[in-house]
């Protein structure tokens, strides 16, 4: 959930903001709990949350029904596949799905990959020694560089990154991020025993805050292309799915891919 600052109606910097609390803390209370429970429950809600950021790129993009029910048939099989320890074959099925959709509809390809790595790689690392530990560290970094860029970009507010792709997001609000990011990666290292320097922690959440708003600018980059202000509806104040998770795409990926490397 990247750092997101919608643009406001002068004198009512943070309007929408109760509706952003309850629908965040709802979203965060029933991802840790279904972190926590592991198994079959957070494979469920991974597929569910996969299904829908697939749903919204095919929307967006208008993508015909055919391309629509293969990519999600290949996407639940994918984190089923994970789910069960056959990750070559998730990948498998999710390469040969995209190849295949490629000839049909290029950009439902590309939506298939955009929803499965991310799924892939959370169900994956709940998998791991210390799994639960690294699913909450790897969403606490996003959700704290979603809070701190949201806060210190509107209270500082400052240059704009670009703003021809996201019009509201400033340079106060990534440096906010970055250093919120930086003390959750730290903290939670030392909170959760991962087998992390403190300078390396903070450096890492940082590089990963960062990540996060790459992944907030891409998303926004595909909805101006579209032409359109939400990826979809589903969750009030937020938007839909994808606008709410496109850090957690980048940060996810990366996490899984560093720890694949140390083993």
């Amino acid at each position: 959930m990247a750092g997101s600052e919608p643009a406001v109606k002068p004198g009512s910097r943070y309007g929408d903001l109760l509706p952003r609390i309850l629908v965040g803390i709802a979203l965060i209370a029933l991802a840790l709990g279904a972190v926590w429970l592991g198994g079959v429950a957070f494979a469920l809600l991974v597929a569910v949350v996969v299904l829908l950021i697939y749903g919204e790129w095919c929307a967006m993009h208008r993508a015909g029904r055919t391309v629509r029910l293969a990519g999600m048939f290949a996407l639940a099989g994918a984190v089923l596949f994970t789910h069960l320890g056959y990750l070559a074959y998730a990948l498998l099925l999710v390469g040969v799905t995209a190849a295949s959709l490629f000839f049909l509809a290029r950009i439902a390809a590309w939506g298939v990959l955009y929803a499965a790595f991310p799924g892939i790689a959370l169900v994956w690392l709940r998998a791991e020694p210390l799994g639960a530990q690294l699913v909450i560290w790897t969403l606490a970094i996003v959700w704290a560089t979603d809070i701190a860029a949201y806060f210190s970009g509107r209270t500082i507010g400052g240059p704009k990154i670009a703003p021809r792709i996201s019009p509201s997001k400033t340079w106060a609000g990534l440096g906010g991020g970055m250093v919120a990011a930086a003390l959750t990666a730290w903290l939670l290292s030392r909170q959760f025993g991962l087998a992390l320097e403190p300078l390396f922690a903070a450096a890492l959440g940082a590089v990963l805050a960062v990540a996060a708003q790459v992944g907030d600018f891409f998303e926004s980059h595909l909805k101006r292309r579209a032409g359109v202000k939400d990826s979809g509806s589903i969750l009030p104040g937020h938007g839909g799915m994808m606008d709410r998770l496109d850090g957690v795409v980048p940060v996810s990926v990366l996490v899984a891919f560093a720890i694949g490397l140390t083993r």
